[in-house]
């Protein structure tokens, strides 16, 4: 019988892409993935996937089954979930931080539903872009790009296969073009997002595979995500956002990937606890909510 952490392990795969990067978000080590793949294939009697010395791609009988594992691990963790939210009811107050933009437009909505189906849990929320040291704070976790602020803090895959964009509002790319090459970005209005006190002076993507750095200038200097896209969507200039902040305006046609080609920086997203001991019922249930809501989320929307 197929195990439910081994569909986990083959929607992540044909997600990312990649089996290492699998193991990874699922907390596993390379050799415990590559053996349950080896135990899934067996038992299913076909392989799932077609292997290069740099990455899997799925086989013709793993994009048929693909769906089917899919459906299956829904129904499993949706059943999983209803019977420990009747064994166990979460309560107690739940102190949590996220980010402005995505807070606001993807999270919150999760959040509240989250929280109607537990209503003896308070939910504190602090919403804004600045780091905060867990160990300091009265902040049971925080939702995060990139990784945690310090090595005593621990970072749960939430989205790790995320990446930032450069993105514009179609009137400001009619008025103003394309830039032409990564030196032509100087003469273009940088949206810059002031972090951790710091106004960037370049933002770093790969073209062709190789690290280039676009250079920036720009008038608009923000330390709130959100404040950076409304100067977007508004026509101001072009602006470096982690890809699930704007997908829902790339979806509309409100932005446009300037330059698709030009591949962004990695922007994980985690959850950032203070250490795992400190990784509640609560925090476990909202973390696979989370994880499971984004992953539906990055396949519904275009990259």
């Amino acid at each position: 019988m197929t195990r439910i952490t081994d569909l986990e392990l083959l929607v992540r795969i044909a997600d990312l892409g990649n089996l290492t990067a699998a193991a990874k978000a699922l907390d596993w080590s390379p050799a415990a993935a590559s053996a349950a793949l080896k135990r899934m294939e067996e038992q299913l009697g076909f392989p799932l996937f077609v292997r290069s010395t740099r990455s899997l791609r799925l086989s013709g009988e793993g994009q048929r089954y693909l769906p089917h594992a899919r459906a299956a691990l829904r129904a499993l963790t949706d059943g999983r979930d209803e019977a420990l939210a009747g064994r166990e009811a979460l309560s107690g107050v739940l102190h949590l931080t996220v980010p402005s933009d995505l807070g606001r437009h993807v999270l919150l909505p999760w959040l509240e539903q989250f929280q109607e189906r537990h209503p003896a849990l308070t939910l504190r929320l602090q919403i804004g872009d600045p780091l905060t040291d867990l160990l300091r704070r009265p902040v049971d976790a925080a939702v995060r790009y990139g990784p945690p602020a310090g090595n005593a803090q621990v970072a749960l895959p939430l989205l790790p296969d995320c990446r930032r964009v450069l993105v514009a509002a179609p009137h400001y790319l009619a008025l103003h073009g394309l830039p032409t090459s990564p030196e032509d970005m100087a003469r273009h209005e940088a949206l810059r997002y002031l972090r951790a006190g710091e106004v960037p002076t370049h933002w770093p993507v790969s073209i062709a595979g190789e690290p280039v750095n676009l250079p920036l200038v720009g008038r608009r200097v923000a330390d709130d995500g959100e404040v950076v896209k409304r100067w977007a969507l508004a026509g101001l200039g072009i602006a470096y956002k982690s890809w699930p902040d704007v997908a829902q305006e790339l979806a509309s046609g409100q932005l446009v990937h300037v330059h698709p080609h030009w591949r962004g920086d990695p922007s994980p997203l985690h959850l950032v606890v203070p250490g795992r001991a400190q990784l509640s019922p609560a925090l476990r249930q909202l973390r696979d909510e989370l994880r499971r809501r984004l992953e539906e989320f990055a396949r519904s929307m275009p990259r």
